[in-house]
């Protein structure tokens, strides 16, 4: 027994290991802690990019660079913004301070890009844009599923690794000809002050 404990310190002092918690009540706290792990699991590959998908959340289908996840009820749209990866292209935004929750998010990662997160309130919704290492995730939720969803988009949008030779052979192929901007089939979108979703329903496979 001695031994296994000798064994399990040894293992936590080489390997730098640390016990981070994860206030869930918290946004900023969830942001601040996620974001700055240098997680590399995946278990999701698209075409030129992969990604860890949290326990809870299922992959519905993809369309080129659009994945739609569904955990709990809610559905997410998923856009991998391969283009601005590959020229290193940074996003402008202004914290807003008329919405639920606004901020910027910077990152010390060269490999990263800097992102922010929008959450608008309205009649009881949530509209989520999440901005983060040249992908975008959307989202409508109640409250009560507000911050799982930040949970799980955070890991998402974290882990999300691009294959940068297949990218640029897409380039090169003139993949991205007429693709500019989000695809209409995954666009979210306000209206009228309710939210609406171009795609109201999406038949979850199986």
């Amino acid at each position: 027994m001695k031994k296994i404990a000798i064994v399990i310190l040894i293992i936590l002092l080489t390997t730098g290991c640390s016990l981070v918690r994860i206030d869930t009540n918290s946004i900023d706290n969830i942001l601040n802690v996620i974001l700055t792990k240098n997680n590399k699991l995946y278990n999701q590959i698209g075409k030129g990019y992969k990604y860890y998908l949290p326990s809870g959340v299922s992959y519905v289908k993809s369309d080129d660079l659009n994945d739609v996840l569904y955990s709990n009820g809610v559905y997410y749209y998923l856009y991998i913004d391969a283009i601005s990866y590959y020229y290193k292209t940074d996003t402008d935004h202004n914290e807003k301070s008329n919405i639920y929750y606004s901020k910027n998010i910077s990152t010390d990662d060269g490999f990263k890009a800097s992102g922010y997160l929008d959450i608008v309130n309205k009649d009881d919704l949530y509209y989520v844009t999440f901005l983060y290492n040249y992908a975008k995730i959307e989202a409508v939720v109640n409250k009560d599923e507000l911050n799982n969803v930040i949970l799980n988009s955070s890991y998402i949008l974290s882990t999300i690794k691009y294959n940068h030779d297949i990218v640029k052979l897409m380039l090169e192929d003139d993949y991205f000809t007429n693709k500019t901007g989000k695809y209409d089939d995954y666009d979210t979108k306000e209206e009228s002050g309710k939210f609406t979703l171009e795609k109201e329903t999406v038949m979850e496979e199986g």
